[in-house]
C-alpha cells in the first residue's frame, strides 16, 4: 500500500530531484550549467509558490522511498463568459519511478491534484501530456484541446 501526502517546503529538494529526472527523460541530459540553471530556478519556484499554494503538489511513498509526484500551478487570466472567474489550474510534473509504474500511482495523484483544484473552484484544468501519459489522463476525463496555440522563442534575452 502506498502513502499519498502533500508537499511541504521542506520536501523542495526532492521536488527539485523529480523534476529534473522527467525533464531528462523527456529532453536527454543537456548541458550541466543549464541544468545547475534550472535546479536553482526551481528551488526559487517552489520557495515562493508552495507557501502560499499558487503551487500544490503530491508525492507517493512505498515504505520510505518516494515514487511519484505530481503537481498543479494556479493561476488566473482575463474572466470569460465560460470561465467567469479567470482561475484556471496547470498539472505538471506528473512522475512515477519506472519500477512502479502502471501500479495506479499517476492516477492517485492526478485524483488528489484535479480535487485539490475543485476545492479552490477551478473548473478549467489543462495539463501536457507524453505519448505514455496520454491514455490516462484520457481515462481520467481530459480531452484535447482544438483552439489553443502556443508561441515559444528561446533567442530572445530582452
Amino acid at each position: 500500500m502506498y502513502v499519498y501526502r502533500k508537499a511541504t517546503i521542506e520536501d523542495i529538494p526532492l521536488l527539485v530531484q523529480f523534476r529534473v529526472n522527467l525533464l531528462h527523460s523527456a529532453i536527454g541530459d543537456g548541458e550541466a550549467t543549464r541544468w545547475e540553471h534550472v535546479k536553482e530556478q526551481l528551488v526559487n519556484y517552489y520557495e515562493q509558490t508552495l507557501p502560499q499554494e499558487s503551487h500544490i503538489a503530491y508525492l507517493a511513498y512505498d515504505g520510505s522511498r518516494c515514487v511519484g509526484t505530481g503537481g498543479v500551478c494556479f493561476y488566473r487570466v482575463l474572466p470569460t463568459y465560460v470561465k467567469p472567474t479567470g482561475q484556471k489550474a496547470y498539472i505538471i510534473n506528473m512522475y512515477t519511478d519506472p519500477e512502479y509504474r502502471r501500479r495506479g500511482i499517476a492516477m492517485k495523484i492526478l485524483d488528489k491534484l484535479v480535487n485539490a483544484s475543485l476545492r479552490k473552484g477551478v473548473r478549467y484544468i489543462s495539463l501536457e501530456a507524453t505519448t505514455m501519459g496520454r491514455p490516462l489522463y484520457e481515462k481520467y476525463g481530459f480531452g484535447m484541446l482544438k483552439s489553443e496555440m502556443q508561441y515559444m522563442n528561446e533567442t530572445y534575452e530582452g
